[in-house]
């Protein structure tokens, strides 16, 4: 074996690694130290954490060495793919895989092997729903636990011409709520903010032939109670990938398979206007960061709502046939989707197209454009295209988040009247001290993205949002949140139909994680049609002024039970309303077995009749390991009852999860990133495949 010296280059040292005669990753060789991101930036800590990261043709590895100084308070909540991990002992990287500072992948591992994954859009929101293909082992000893972390190159979209990627760490301990970053250890970074990470740099990956092929079979058997007639069904669909560049991949589907798809979580709706909720369906889910639209829009507006293709006032609409094409090209970003739906539930078959496409035109602005097709409920030929401009930057007074960002979209549908545009703008100071934003929206009364979310159409609509974060020296406070958040909207004759003013008089979070919080928001209604708020009570037209009140608190996440309470009281329209939502998690210490109770109570007292509405959620979670988890999800939605007059507990859902993989050996030697002593009594799953480290990789800050 040739003799190779590689060199990690740090701000503060270089160190060399020297491999000669044996293709192995000595247990400290060419370690990298993670230091103090919050609360107290560069402070020394007992929570010394090393990492260390290699390769060869196919995968990555990354390897950390997270010592503890009390073991035995390591905490764990979850084995669950996508758990809850905010109060669990976890490392976490993000790969820049474009270089484009925006966007990129998030792997989290936790104490007990378990991982969580996403698809970076904004650095301060990243959604869990993406699940890439990797892998990760956990081992636990009496100085803390270590973890290694594979992952496939196929999993991920890059550039092959790029020689480093976007790259940063973390480790969090939530019972000292501290956290440990490799890169730019402050406390306005965020881990997913790639304007500030280091540098990993790679070697030339094989990816191989590019081809993924996946066969799936649905078979359904249901019964008439009333009638005893039974029915069986079946289904085969197949979904084809193909990479046509290693940046630009397609994607065919034929009878996409919905089956594993979680129940939607039930909530009570006591306002005029349809719920958001989030997209759970694996096939929409790859390379959703890439349809967002416009900066900081939320759910008041997306001109892109992958739910509504497949799913029709919550029915299940099958798809026939798909093309799905994602990635990149230079400075371009492609997104595209296309299906053919089936005909049912009184619907004809319809041919559904949404496609986005942005282009980085600075180091700072990005311009993109995005259109619909059709319409997934009525027989009309629906179009909607919108532009949007985002200009963001991590060094405004030096070192301070700053973005602004405006767009501009409109519709065309037969045979509805109006005006079918809309224009918005915003901008967002998201920093630890001080997070400020604030936004213009207006929406014309004819504007119909059927391919997207609107709720409120025909207004116009302005945000303000400003908190002040202090951080007290010495104090079991660990930040304050003083928060004012102001809203209008009106319609477009100038209107007035809502206002609202949130504060936080009182709201802060403890030093082991404790949250109270108390609140006050006056409210402003109009009404111009009469509002069913339940089946048997209607608030009639009218303006109504009201005064809202909240109380809150949550015992620490990082405790094995945790428990929260939230009540609303005060004024509602003419009458009085009291909301109180309540839970309960215990978990067992090693993470395998979770039960939780969750329940909504709202009284309203009104003069035009009194309504309870009771939810009710409960879950019972066991994992025989992190790759096989037997899980049940049972709701009591009141009003779901009442409508059936059945008191029975409805919708239930439960499932059984498990993954499966193969590694095929490869045609030269591996070893472990570390070897496991004497002293590792707790393996968390088999080592991974071992490493060869001719392909260590070089990182360092940018």
């Amino acid at each position: 074996m040739i003799q190779r010296i590689l060199s990690i280059s740090l701000s503060t040292a270089i160190a060399s690694v020297c491999i000669a005669q044996q293709p192995s990753l000595q247990p400290n060789a060419g370690a990298v130290t993670l230091a103090q991101q919050s609360p107290h930036p560069g402070s020394p800590t007992p929570f010394t954490t090393t990492m260390r990261v290699a390769a060869d043709q196919n995968k990555l590895y990354f390897a950390f060495t997270c010592v503890d100084p009390e073991p035995d308070k390591i905490s764990i909540h979850t084995m669950q793919r996508d758990g809850d991990m905010d109060g669990d002992d976890s490392v976490a990287i993000v790969l820049d895989t474009f270089g484009d500072q925006r966007s990129g992948y998030y792997f989290r591992v936790n104490a007990a092997g378990a991982r969580a994954d996403g698809l970076v859009a904004t650095p301060e929101d990243i959604p869990l729903d993406w699940d890439g293909v990797w892998d990760a082992r956990v081992v636990r000893n009496s100085t803390g636990w270590m973890v290694e972390i594979s992952i496939p190159v196929n999993t991920l979209r890059f550039d092959p011409a790029r020689q480093s990627w976007g790259f940063n760490a973390e480790r969090y301990i939530p019972r000292e709520r501290q956290r440990l970053r490799w890169v730019t250890p402050t406390l306005d970074a965020r881990l997913a903010d790639f304007r500030r990470a280091g540098a990993l740099e790679v070697p030339s990956f094989r990816r191989g032939a590019g081809v993924t092929i996946n066969l799936n079979t649905l078979a359904k058997r249901t019964t008439d109670f009333t009638s005893g007639n039974h029915a069986i069904a079946g289904r085969t669909g197949v979904d084809v990938g193909y990479d046509l560049t290693p940046q630009l991949g397609g994607v065919i589907t034929v009878n996409t398979d919905f089956a594993e798809t979680e129940v939607d979580t039930r909530q009570i709706n006591l306002t005029q206007f349809p719920l958001f909720f989030p997209e759970k369906r694996a096939f929409f889910l790859e390379g959703s960061n890439q349809f967002q639209f416009g900066l900081n829009l939320g759910s008041d507006f997306v001109p892109f709502y992958s739910r509504t293709v497949g799913l029709v006032e919550g029915n299940i609409v099958p798809l026939n046939a798909g093309l799905k094409i994602l990635g990149r090209a230079g400075k371009w970003g492609v997104a595209a989707l296309d299906v053919e739906s089936g005909g049912v539930h009184g619907l004809s078959r319809r041919n559904l197209l949404a496609s986005r496409v942005t282009y980085d035109a600075t180091e700072h602005l990005r311009v993109g454009a995005l259109f619909t097709k059709g319409d997934p409920e009525f027989p009309t030929d629906n179009r909607f295209g919108g532009l949007d401009a985002t200009w963001t930057t991590s060094t405004l007074f030096g070192d301070k988040n700053f973005a602004v960002g405006a767009w501009s979209a409109a519709s065309h549908s037969k045979g509805i009247p109006g005006r079918a545009n809309g224009w918005g703008a915003a901008v967002d100071y998201p920093n630890d001290l001080w997070d400020i934003n604030a936004s213009a929206k207006v929406f014309g009364d004819a504007l119909d993205p059927a391919l997207g979310f609107l709720p409120r159409p025909g207004t116009r609509q302005y945000n303000f949002g400003a908190a002040y974060q202090p951080r007290p020296k010495d104090s079991w406070i660990q930040q304050f949140f003083f928060e004012f958040e102001p809203r209008m909207v009106k319609d477009l004759d100038g209107r007035i139909l809502t206002w609202r003013v949130f504060t936080a008089p009182f709201n802060v979070e403890s030093t082991s994680g404790v949250h109270l919080e108390a609140n006050y928001a006056p409210e402003f209604e109009r009404l111009v049609e009469p509002f069913a708020i339940t089946d048997r009570v209607t608030i009639p037209v009218g303006a109504y002024r009201f005064d809202r009140f909240r109380v809150e608190g949550q015992s620490s996440p990082a405790r094995p039970v945790r428990v929260g309470t939230t009540v609303w009281f005060g004024e509602f329209f003419a009458g009085h309303l009291t909301q109180m939502e309540n839970f309960i998690t215990w978990t067992q210490p090693s993470g395998r077995l979770q039960l939780e109770l969750e329940a909504e109570n709202d009284f309203g007292r009104l003069p035009f009749g009194n309504f309870v509405q009771r939810l009710l959620q409960t879950k019972v979670v066991y994992a025989f390991s992190t790759k096989l988890i037997l899980r049940s999800f049972t709701q009591y939605d009141s009003r779901f009852a009442d409508r059936r007059r059945c008191p029975a507990l409805r919708p239930i859902g439960g499932s059984i999860r498990g993954e499966t993989s193969l590694d095929l050996p490869a045609m030269r030697p591996y070893r472990q990133m570390f070897k496991p002593t004497s002293s590792n009594k707790n393996h968390v799953g088999a080592p991974l495949p071992r490493v060869d480290a001719n392909e260590i990789l070089i990182v360092r800050p940018l």
